[in-house]
């Protein structure tokens, strides 16, 4: 049973790599030359040979800072002979926030505040030691910020049973957030989902953490992992390329919420 297992695994792995070599070959050809940066009316466009950058349906892309416009001129520029959007984590996060338009932002915000009321910071580890004292350390610190910038509390619960939080406190969070327009509301949400956490993601938006505290918090327990069996060459790849995209989407929140 082991060796059919094994194998089955090498079998999966070599799938992986024909997969990845295959997206390789398939990723578009580089079709312009020139990228520039427009303004009109207070809304920026990237150009591409003088014409407005589209999302995958067509639909046109502006944002409303020079900052973030700037970033996705870079990146479109940075572009080799062939197109990889995973090297564009900004023009990924906008060209979704765009295709999804203005009527998600509802939607977008509710699921936010769905994580925090069942958040990765309030389950925790009942052992070992050292993974239960990092998690109080770091995890704490956040919940004691948020707790005092929005008059609530929070209760944190050992093991991985669901532990309903106060309705109040997820209606005052929701309050919190109302106002974003959703392409913020698109940000936060891709912070959502790289980190485990809506409250890091508000953490982020009301200034309470900074980037590289919400990330550190959001992996104690696989730097736990990686402190007792060493790193994972693959698991580090996926890393970095979630960090690109975290750091894109913070990037989004800073600048627009």
């Amino acid at each position: 049973m082991r060796e059919f297992l094994e194998d089955a695994i090498r079998h999966q792995d070599a799938g992986q790599g024909r997969h990845q070599k295959d997206l390789i070959r398939e990723l578009p050809k580089r079709f312009y030359k020139s990228v520039d940066v427009a303004e009109t009316d207070g809304v920026f466009t990237v150009l591409l040979d003088g014409r407005v950058t589209k999302t995958p349906t067509g639909k046109q892309v502006g944002v409303g800072h020079a900052d973030l416009a700037a970033r996705m001129r870079e990146e479109w520029d940075a572009q080799g002979d062939r197109i990889d959007p995973d090297m564009m984590p900004h023009v990924k996060l906008i060209n979704s926030a765009v295709e999804a338009g203005e009527e998600s932002r509802a939607a977008l915000l509710d699921e936010v505040v769905k994580y925090a009321g069942n958040d990765l910071l309030l389950y925790r580890a009942d052992s070992p030691r050292e993974l239960v004292e990092k998690q109080e350390q770091i995890w704490d610190d956040v919940l004691v910020r948020i707790a005092r910038h929005f008059s609530v509390s929070f209760q944190p619960t050992v093991g991985i049973v669901h532990r309903a939080q106060s309705p109040d406190m997820l209606k005052k969070l929701r309050g919190a957030i109302e106002p974003l327009h959703h392409v913020p509301a698109t940000a936060m949400v891709s912070v959502t989902g790289l980190t485990g956490s809506g409250l890091l993601a508000i953490g982020l938006r009301e200034q309470l953490v900074d980037a590289d505290a919400a990330w550190t918090a959001a992996h104690v327990d696989e730097d736990y992992q990686i402190s007792l069996w060493g790193e994972d060459y693959e698991a580090a790849a996926r890393r970095r390329q979630r960090r690109l995209e975290f750091d894109a989407a913070v990037n989004v929140i800073k600048l627009l919420a």
